[in-house]
């Protein structure tokens, strides 16, 4: 059975050993039987977007930077924008994820959405999972699955979404939320 993942997030177990998705916080765009699309949201880089696509760099959400959003295709980018009051029509060059969260076209020229923004980030790259093999991850309990809030994906301190995101559910979340950055320091 297929549930719906799409605007939820997945925040990366403390026991997920693969080092692409340490400590990791994902928005998924999109999850259907074929498979699933995210980005992460709080693997910021060093490299002004002005780097990659000067045109949007001065709307872009503070550090204005790139963000990494996972290790498929570095080369390429994906453009994440929030547009409140965005009715059921979605605007030219924007496709809705969840509510007023959706994907941007960055061929179309920012002109076009930047009015309506309330916040926009660039990442190069995404994570992606074939047909069934998140649902196995998860299974496997690589990922915790929570939900998500709009502004996690546009937060000024990414480097502290992971512990954040974990403390606000509560109960046991919030306790691994305090797992040490290396437990044998402990």
């Amino acid at each position: 059975m297929l549930t719906e993942l799409t605007g939820r997030l997945l925040v990366a177990t403390p026991m997920l050993g693969d080092p692409n998705f340490n400590r990791s916080v994902i928005l998924v765009l999109d999850h259907d039987e074929s498979g699933t699309l995210g980005v992460i949201v709080n693997r910021p880089t060093t490299v002004p977007v002005a780097e990659v696509l000067p045109a949007w760099q001065q709307f872009t959400t503070e550090p204005g930077v790139l963000f990494q959003g996972g290790p498929v295709a570095l080369d390429s980018a994906l453009g994440l924008a929030v547009l409140p009051g965005v009715g059921d029509e979605e605007p030219l060059g924007w496709r809705r994820v969840v509510d007023g969260l959706g994907l941007v076209d960055l061929d179309v020229p920012p002109q076009v959405l930047v009015a309506g923004m309330a916040g926009l980030r660039i990442f190069a790259g995404y994570s992606g999972w074939g047909s069934g093999q998140l649902e196995e991850e998860l299974a496997e309990g690589a990922w915790y699955v929570v939900p998500g809030q709009a502004h996690d994906a546009f937060t000024v301190d990414p480097q502290q979404l992971w512990r954040r995101v974990l403390r606000r559910q509560g109960g046991d979340l919030a306790f691994v939320s305090t797992y040490p950055d290396d437990p044998s320091m402990n």
